[in-house]
């Protein structure tokens, strides 16, 4: 049975040797190259792999099917950051887009392929839909010598993209500082590339798990708190997802600080330092972007989930700061595409700059904003789309979830339900979604107070 090719939030996710197969890393790749033929006349082509089983075998078989069809394929010497290729793909001559392999922070079985187009960002829905509808074309016979022929080359793309980091983030403000640093690797694509960024600017840090395993050490390779076990009072540690597009940070007390409250803290941070431009977020991000964008008179955007809706609108506006409340983060000043390395070092250099723990940065940005807001995510796995369609209908028919009242509804990226309490005051919100890369139904939900958020919470339990 063939396999539908789908492509989610961020391209085309599955379980190895199940649905990501060779046959279909095939199909997917044909129709990437059927798609660059029709639209552009560039003849080079990047690939990248994180640090999945077989993802450096995959990108391998990808190449020379490219190669075949006449591009000259710059195949990643080594495990890559997605960012990183992403960067590679603007300023690569000739470069008619990137391939990369990676299945982000999903579990360990999962590997994924999508195609970085040559603004550096992820592909739009129009081209994710072109893609998809060339599935199967068929495609002129391979060349395997003659004129038409392509070329593989090994590039080590990260000493561009080392010194473009190194134009954007003030290293000299965090080395006189000397924080002190605990650099997680977690068993990422961030691994060479974080550590050596800090190594060259003379930067001491602490790391651990400094090595890449297809495993990630029997996790999730997500930079949230259960999975970033290392903390030392006084250290602020530092992590990515599996690759690397992703940021999380412990404070010097070793508590996880959200990336809610991290873009607060940056967004004011680039507004003194005199960034201008649109703060762009997607709609699961909290309340507290709006208060804080408000206080400084910035305008916000709100797009769907998936950072390849907050890219498209980074790329027709002036952007201050984008991003997602999973930890994907950007500057109008760098590419249109999410972060993780870059974002690590921001926040760093924010630390070091207003000379002040992160915990009280965090206080701090609450007590300007006149409120805290608590998070929580609730994820049901369904078997069907049958029971996924039921559970969706049944939710979008409440007008209450418990005892907040429903004020009103967006429906920009599945369902977000506006609550109120009996006293007509806004208590918090709910957020139904398909999630774009795995099998699930999500519920995300925020409150004003963290018994309002189990009160939602347990509502939303009881009726899946």
């Amino acid at each position: 049975m063939t396999t539908e090719i789908k492509f989610g939030t961020d391209g085309f996710r599955g379980i190895i040797a199940d649905d990501f197969t060779f046959k279909n890393v095939e199909r997917i790749t044909k129709a990437i190259t059927a798609y660059i033929l029709e639209t552009s006349s560039h003849k080079t082509v990047l690939i990248g792999y994180d640090p999945r089983f077989m993802a450096d075998k995959f990108a391998e078989f990808s190449a020379d099917i490219l190669k075949n069809q006449g591009f000259n394929v710059l195949l990643s010497s080594k495990v890559i950051p997605t960012p990183t290729i992403a960067y590679a793909a603007i300023i690569e001559p000739d470069c008619a887009g990137a391939v990369m392999f990676t299945a982000s922070h999903n579990p360990k079985e999962y590997l994924g392929i999508k195609f970085i187009p040559n603004y550096g960002g992820p592909a739009n829905k129009e081209i994710t839909d072109k893609i998809v509808s060339l599935i199967d074309t068929p495609m002129p016979s391979a060349q395997d010598e003659g004129p038409n022929q392509g070329s593989i080359t090994k590039k080590d793309f990260s000493e561009e993209y080392f010194s473009r980091i190194e134009e954007l983030i003030n290293f000299n403000i965090i080395k006189n500082a000397r924080p002190k640093i605990i650099y997680d690797g977690l068993f990422s694509a961030s691994i060479g590339y974080f550590d050596t960024l800090l190594k060259r600017n003379n930067i001491d840090f602490e790391a651990v798990n400094l090595y890449h395993d297809p495993n990630f050490g029997g996790n999730l390779p997500e930079p949230k708190a259960k999975f970033m076990k290392h903390k030392k009072q006084g250290y602020i540690t530092f992590a990515n997802d599996g690759d690397a597009d992703r940021y999380g940070v412990l404070d010097e007390n070793g508590e996880y600080v959200s990336p809610n409250i991290i873009m607060a803290i940056l967004l004011k941070y680039l507004h003194n330092k005199g960034h201008k431009g649109k703060m762009i977020k997607t709609v699961g991000v909290s309340k507290i972007i709006d208060i804080i964008a408000q206080k400084l008179d910035i305008e916000t955007i709100t797009t769907p989930v998936g950072f390849k809706w907050l890219s498209e609108k980074m790329r027709e506006n002036d952007t201050i700061l984008a991003g997602e409340d999973s930890g994907g983060l950007s500057t109008g000043r760098h590419i249109p595409e999410k972060d993780g390395i870059f974002a690590n070092l921001l926040i760093l250099e924010a630390v070091c700059a207003q000379k002040k723990p992160l915990s009280a940065l965090k206080k701090e940005i609450i007590e300007f904003a006149g409120t805290n807001f608590y998070q929580d995510r609730v994820d049901v796995k369904l078997n069907s789309n049958t029971i996924k369609k039921e559970l969706m209908e049944k939710f979008s028919k409440f007008n209450a979830f418990g005892p907040f009242s429903v004020k009103n509804t967006l429906d920009i990226d599945g369902i977000k339900f506006f609550l109120t309490n009996n006293e007509k005051k806004d208590t918090g919100w709910v957020l139904m979604r398909e999630s774009g890369t795995e099998p699930l139904l999500r519920f995300y939900i925020e409150a004003c107070s963290k018994n309002i958020l189990d009160e939602i919470k347990n509502f939303i339990n009881s009726n899946v």
